[in-house]
């Protein structure tokens, strides 16, 4: 065999093995009367693992291309070409050639072992079923009747519901604004991918927090948009980086989650807010706001958003009831320019032709019932105490080997480990230690953090994941 892997290239080798095999089945190299390479030989041969070998097989099985049997070898499958000249698609191919970019390989393997194994669970961005107002969403679905239609809604999402929002973020959130200038959208991720398919295009620039949840977004590279990165302190981002950054750059967009950000828990301060709008405003840039905890600060006070300071109508603001009431509902929401909603909305109608009509009468019913305030002061007390359970389990068990800042609200904690360790052996050993976390290089470009999530497990939880963890440390820290 002539060909070599190209080991400089992002494709994993048994990929580019698999690919040469299929097209050489096409093309007549590999002649179909005759049987493939043994895995141990073909390995031999070019120089790599068998387990590289087996899994360019194991792909090309799975495509229909090969049969692979215990005495006879690995052979053409004969019906590929036979008398109905019938193939089955070659789905690796479409699938890498979608424009549409897959999550990380780690993302993807964090998702896969939360959905797949009981683990204590520090990764996940959600709340525990213990803290969403069951009882009260019970009684809105059990006493109260759906006067709403199961036909299509508005396009901007219903009208009555879009009513309800519009008072509660004048109360609770400091912003004016009116039902016409709100989308209702599936959760805050849809808002986002909206924002960036249809108010920009590939060629722009955008500046984006470092770490941040924003940072390894395929949304971005999948619509070929230029990322530039703003680092912070305990107080945020310095707003004369964005200066800097327009300079040289000509950024589009800001994205920005100023208040309790993921995942280092700072708080973008009030004299720091307004420069980042005064800059917004000098330049005319426009700052997409990502808000999903504001309402959660461990003090109880009210916090002014980028949205409730904006005059002019720079900011577009993005947020959901999905960290702060239920994940399942889906209920999320940009508030902006009417023309701006306008044009989102009409994008939305053509993805799902809006939203689900049910669930924006649940949303709806909460929202504007009494119990929504008391379930806010609830859940602030139940994860300021998580919090102050993970603080206190971190210097119990890793004091001299990590750093970190204390959140004053939300649910995240972004530490520093100070010896050098392998990112990936500290993953695999602690999941067989039973806790699963988020590696820092899925959020930042620094090496050598963590960040654990202390809203989907309670305290004793909590406790024994932070040790499973240090135990984890200790033996792959180098």
């Amino acid at each position: 065999m002539n060909w070599k892997p190209d080991r400089k290239s992002k494709i994993p080798i048994y990929k580019q093995l698999a690919l040469y095999i299929e097209t050489g089945i096409a093309d007549g190299t590999f002649p179909h009367d005759k049987p493939l390479p043994s895995e141990r030989g073909l390995a031999k041969e070019l120089g790599v693992n068998r387990s590289t070998v087996i899994a360019a097989y194991d792909e090309l099985e799975s495509n229909g291309l090969i049969d692979r049997n215990q005495g006879s070898g690995t052979t053409i499958r004969k019906d590929i070409w036979g008398i109905s000249k019938k193939r089955i698609p070659s789905w690796n191919r479409y699938i890498e050639a979608g424009s549409f970019l897959p999550n990380l390989p780690v993302t993807q393997r964090i998702h896969k072992e939360m959905a797949e194994h009981n683990l204590i669970n520090l990764a996940s961005g959600e709340l525990s079923q213990d803290l969403f107002p069951m009882k009260t969403l019970r009684e809105i679905t059990s006493n109260r009747s759906f006067i709403g239609s199961l036909g299509y809604d508005h396009p901007q999402g219903n009208a009555i519901l879009r009513e309800t929002l519009s008072k509660h973020v004048k109360q609770f959130r400091s912003i004016d604004t009116n039902p016409s200038s709100i989308l209702i959208t599936s959760g805050a991720q849809q808002a986002l991918h909206l924002v960036v398919q249809c108010l920009l295009k590939p060629g722009d620039a955008v500046a984006i927090e470092n770490p941040s949840y924003h940072y390894n977004l395929p949304v971005f590279k999948s619509a070929g948009i230029k990322t530039y990165y703003l680092t912070g302190d305990q107080e945020g981002i310095n707003p004369n980086d964005i200066t800097t950054l327009y300079k040289k750059h000509r950024i589009r967009m800001i994205f920005l989650n100023p208040i309790f950000q993921n995942p280092t828990g700072s708080l973008l301060s009030e004299e720091r807010r307004k420069k980042v709008l005064e800059i917004s405003s000098e330049y005319g840039i426009p700052i997409v706001e990502d808000d999903p905890y504001s309402l959660t600060a461990f003090t109880g006070e009210k916090l002014q958003t980028l949205k409730s300071l904006d005059h002019y109508g720079n900011v577009l603001y993005i947020s959901s009831l999905t960290k702060i009431v239920a994940s399942g509902l889906r209920i999320g929401w940009i508030i902006g320019p009417k023309a701006v909603i306008e044009r989102l909305s009409d994008a939305k109608q053509q993805v799902d032709f809006g939203h689900a009509s049910y669930t924006q009468w649940i949303a709806n019913d909460f929202l504007d019932s009494n119990d929504f305030e008391s379930h806010i002061d609830h859940l602030i007390k139940q994860l300021r105490s998580r919090r102050d359970q993970i603080v206190t389990s971190l210097q119990s068990f890793l004091k001299e080997q990590v750093d970190f800042y204390i959140p004053k609200g939300g649910i995240h904690i972004w530490c520093r480990i100070k010896e050098e360790f392998n990112e990936t052996q500290l993953l695999e050993e602690s999941i067989r230690r039973g806790v699963i976390y988020v590696p820092g290089s899925t959020m930042g470009s620094e090496k050598g953090f963590v960040r654990f999530t202390f809203s989907r497990e309670n305290e004793e939880n909590i406790h024994e994941g932070i040790r499973r963890f240090s135990e984890a440390l200790q033996r792959v820290a180098k």
